[in-house]
């Protein structure tokens, strides 16, 4: 029994940081449509700058923490106006390749800074905020991933539904042509959602980083497992996707822990690959109608 417990403790630690990197994936999808498939590298980026800041410049965690965060999300406003706003109007499929080819671009770029070593960050959480829930004690790691992906998890479901930028966010995405019509600055929505996108997905590449070391590999992979929990979820649902990677994350945990190590990263393409067949649209995703 103790065992089960602190499975489904990491499971739905790990669904949580899952989720933290897919909130940033469903923001850019929700405002532009756009499949990035250089999320993963973003996330590892982030972790690396926190990295360099924390070992290398000697920063006091706090400090770096918020600088890493700062960079990510200055981060994404670059990469959205030097290489994705040239592209605005043009086909999604030209976006989708460019975004391949970001993510070719900065994995080169961290094999080059840092190699393909694993690193591990100095042990800097204090021990108070570890939980012992009879049996079984939570790190102190996996409790903040639980308190940021809820923290997270309230701060975009108002800013999405109250705020002027999350309904300018909603409408871009609903029709650009009618948003631009209205008034709506669609470049500025572009930029932001790449920018919060990349604030997300550095934070979440931080903690992953905290959990399991640092890999350029390792990190990138993660992007991958994004797309089981968008589809999951559903590609257009912040709440869908936390779902999705709860799901996923246990997934992951029990098959590990109950059947072969080898087979918990091979779950959640069986899991995407059923969703696809069964309910193409993930579990809150909008099905769209489209009348001719």
């Amino acid at each position: 029994m103790n065992f089960f417990l602190q499975l489904l403790i990491n499971g739905i630690s790990l669904g949580f940081l899952y989720g933290l990197a897919a909130m940033g994936f469903v923001m850019i999808f929700k405002s532009s449509r756009v499949l990035n498939f250089a999320h993963g590298e973003i996330l590892a980026l982030g972790a690396y700058i926190f990295l360099t800041l924390v070992t290398w410049a000697q920063l006091p965690v706090i400090v770096a923490f918020l600088l890493s965060l700062a960079g990510s999300f200055i981060m994404g406003f670059v990469i959205e106006r030097l290489f994705l706003r040239p592209l605005i109007g043009e086909p999604l499929i030209f976006v989708i390749m460019l975004t391949v080819g970001l993510a070719a671009m900065f994995k080169g770029l961290m094999l080059l800074l840092w190699g393909g070593n694993l690193y591990v960050y100095p042990d800097f959480l204090p021990g108070w905020l570890s939980l012992t829930l009879g049996p079984v004690t939570v790190p102190p790691v996996y409790v903040a991933a639980i308190v940021i992906g809820f923290v997270f998890l309230g701060i975009f479901g108002i800013f999405f539904k109250f705020s002027s930028q999350g309904i300018y966010m909603r409408s871009v995405a609903d029709n650009q042509q009618a948003a631009m019509s209205l008034g709506v600055h669609v470049r500025r929505v572009f930029a932001l959602s790449w920018a919060i996108a990349a604030l997300v997905a550095g934070m979440s590449g931080i903690i992953l980083g905290i959990i399991s070391g640092i890999n350029v590999h390792d990190l990138s992979a993660v992007g991958l497992k994004v797309f089981p929990v968008v589809i999951l979820g559903g590609l257009d649902s912040i709440g869908g996707a936390i779902i999705g990677a709860l799901i996923i994350g246990l997934l992951e945990t029990f098959t590990g822990g109950y059947i072969s190590p080898a087979l918990r990263d091979v779950v959640p393409y069986i899991c995407l690959i059923f969703i696809l067949l069964v309910k193409p649209y993930g579990l809150f995703g909008l099905v769209e109608i489209e009348r001719v």
